[in-house]
This record gives C-alpha cells, sequence and structure tokens, in this order.
C-alpha cells in the first residue's frame, strides 16, 4: 500500500491517531492518564530548590518543576505549560514560555514579531502571508510565527487558524483567577495529528480503521522489542528504568561488511522504532562490530533520519566501550505504559 494514511480510531476506549506510510506504522499518537504536553495551568510557586535555579509549583494535576526561573517567591502565581511527560515519580515539566500553537499558526505572547517558516523562500509567497498576518493580528502584542505548511494553503484557513490562537491566547493569558486552575487543556491525538501530520495524506475516520489498514498488527510489534533489518538483521529495543538499550545484531549475515551495513540500517529506522514506542531520556545503542573509519559516516547517517522527526534529539557521542549515545525529550508515554 503506497502514499500517506492517517487513521484516527480508538484503542481502549482511548482516542488515537495512526500515521502510515507505504504501508508501514510511522508515528501513533494515543490519550494517556497523564497531563498532556501543552496543558496550561494557572499554577502556584511552591518551594525553590537550591542548585539547580528550579522551583516547584503546585497545580491541579499534582507537582510541577519549573527550571531556570528567577525572582520568584512562594506562593507567586504564575501562568505555566506543560512541556512533556514526567519521568515515573516526578513532578510535571513545565515551561513558563507559553504557546498557543495550530496547524497554520504559533501565537507567541511574549515574544513579539511577525515571523514565517524559514522554509518559505517565495518571496510572493511571503508577502501573502505577512498581509494575512497583519491582518489578523491588527495591533495586538503578541507574536506570531507561520508554519511552513502555510505555503499551499487556502488563505481563508490560514487567518480562521490565526484568529482562533489569538484569540485562545487572549482568553488565557487575560484570565485574572486568583486560585490554581487548567486554563487550557492540551491537544489530544485526533487534534495533533491534524495539528502536526501536514503532508497531503488519505484521512480515515470510520469505525475500524486501525483493523482495516493493518495498524492493529504493526501495534502488535510496537509492542515487542525486534524490529527487523533489511539483510535479515535485528533492531532489539528495550526500555529500563535508567534507559533505553538498543542492540543492533547482523543476523546470519557474518561478512565483513555486516556490521556496518546493519549500523547504517539502525540509523535509518531508529527515529521510527523510538516514535511508534512512545521511547525517550537517555537511549544507548550497541552496535554491530564496524571499522572505526566508519564512525563519522553513520553519525551523519543518525543526524539526518533524526532531522525530520518530531521530537528533540542529542546525538551525545561515543563511549569509551564504542557504543553511541543519545538523549530524547519526552514528548509522550512509552505505548507498552498505556497499552498494558
Amino acid at each position: 500500500m503506497k502514499g500517506r494514511t492517517i487513521v484516527l480510531d480508538h484503542i481502549e476506549d482511548r482516542e488515537a491517531a495512526a500515521l502510515m506510510v507505504d504501508g508501514k506504522l510511522d508515528d501513533f499518537l494515543i490519550a494517556a492518564d497523564a497531563p498532556t504536553p501543552g496543558t496550561i495551568y494557572r499554577a502556584r510557586a511552591d518551594r525553590p530548590v537550591k542548585g539547580q535555579g528550579g522551583m516547584f509549583l503546585t497545580t491541579p494535576d499534582g507537582p510541577a518543576f519549573l527550571r531556570q526561573v528567577k525572582g520568584l517567591a512562594p506562593g507567586a502565581l504564575l501562568l505555566v505549560q506543560v512541556s512533556g511527560y514526567a519521568e515515573q515519580g516526578k513532578a510535571i515539566p513545565v515551561s513558563n514560555r507559553i504557546l498557543f500553537k495550530s496547524r497554520y499558526a504559533i501565537v507567541t505572547p511574549e515574544a513579539p514579531g511577525l515571523n514565517i517558516s524559514r522554509s518559505i523562500r517565495d518571496d510572493d509567497t511571503r508577502d501573502q502571508l505577512l498581509e494575512i498576518a497583519h491582518e489578523q493580528m491588527g495591533d495586538s502584542p503578541y507574536g506570531l510565527i507561520l508554519r511552513s505548511c502555510c505555503a499551499g494553503a487556502d488563505a481563508d484557513d490560514i487567518a480562521e487558524d490565526i484568529s482562533a490562537m489569538l484569540a485562545q491566547a487572549d482568553q488565557v493569558m487575560n484570565d485574572d483567577g486568583t486560585e490554581t486552575e487548567v486554563l487550557s487543556e492540551g491537544d489530544g491525538p485526533h487534534i495533533l495529528a491534524w495539528r502536526d501530520w501536514t503532508d497531503p495524506a488519505e484521512v480515515v475516520t470510520q469505525a475500524g480503521g486501525f483493523e482495516s489498514h493493518g495498524v492493529l498488527d504493526a501495534l502488535d510489534m510496537a509492542r515487542g522489542t525486534s524490529e527487523p533489518l533489511p539483510g535479515g538483521g535485528h533492531l532489539y529495543v528495550e526500555p529500563t528504568r535508567a534507559l533505553v538499550a538498543v542492540d543492533v545484531n547482523t543476523g546470519s549475515d557474518t561478512s565483513l561488511a555486516a556490521g556496518t551495513k546493519a549500523n547504517f540500517a539502525c540509523a535509518k529506522l531508529l527515529p521510527r522504532a523510538l516514535r511508534v514506542r512512545g521511547l525517550a531520556g537517555q537511549i544507548t545503542l550497541d552496535l554491530a562490530p564496524m571499522p572505526k573509519k566508519d564512525r563519522r559516516g553513520f553519525e551523519s547517517a543518525l543526524r539526518a533520519a533524526f532531522k525530520s522527526d518530531p521530537d528533540e534529539t542529542i546525538l551525545a557521542g561515543w563511549t569509551p566501550l564504542g557504543h553511541f549515545e543519545l538523549q530524547r525529550k519526552r514528548s509522550r508515554l512509552p505505548l507498552a505504559e498505556i497499552l498494558k
């Protein structure tokens, strides 16, 4: 099955969205019980953490932690936004940089100015988008970012999106409540799919779409640890309490080039394997044997593979034992933890 298909359905009464590319599961979103990234709270400062420059906060959903904050006194009220999922037993990670994000527009209350995605290079298109932005933003003090998918989009759709985000920003930023409160819920999987999967695709919304489009079979593989590599090898992805361990196996291929081929195949497959499993944090790759001269090429292949991935991933580098380490933002919960 060629092409891109977005399937919107439910699993175990949880809203979920799947992106299938050429018949393979490329991304998967599912509702979790934890606070959703993008949720905005009016929170109360609780206690500072000496040495870390952070502050624990009180929210309606439990304790949160704000990093690198200055001049905030215990008891003060402030607006914060959930920036990711918390590790087990830890506080909700939040940011005081509030964003109102949709498919075409991002309204930035604390960063004024009108900006257009750098990937839109056509001068006429940029001029048209600036005209729409000025018309919709008016004399608002807020900033605006127009996303790359604005190129080729309908002008009325873009204008409507800007207007909706601006109205939401006004409502939240001007709320004058005096207690901790959820001011805006983060987007669920169906809205996230519309917001972030912007390339042309067939959209399936009928009940049972996951079964008829092979999503359930793909999820069975994603809930396991093994991913086949081209050429007969395998990638084993195993989360532990401390880190995610990834082992590259060449299978029955015992040639001198087998390790290099398997490692480069791993670099191409790894972002998708982590994405559909919802795995992040510290990731350690135990690669197949390959000459040191091929390390630079492997790093380039890995960097290229993660370039289009939506979650921020830092390539930390090689360890003395020859492992390769990454650090990945926790933007979603592990699939196995949600579908127990």
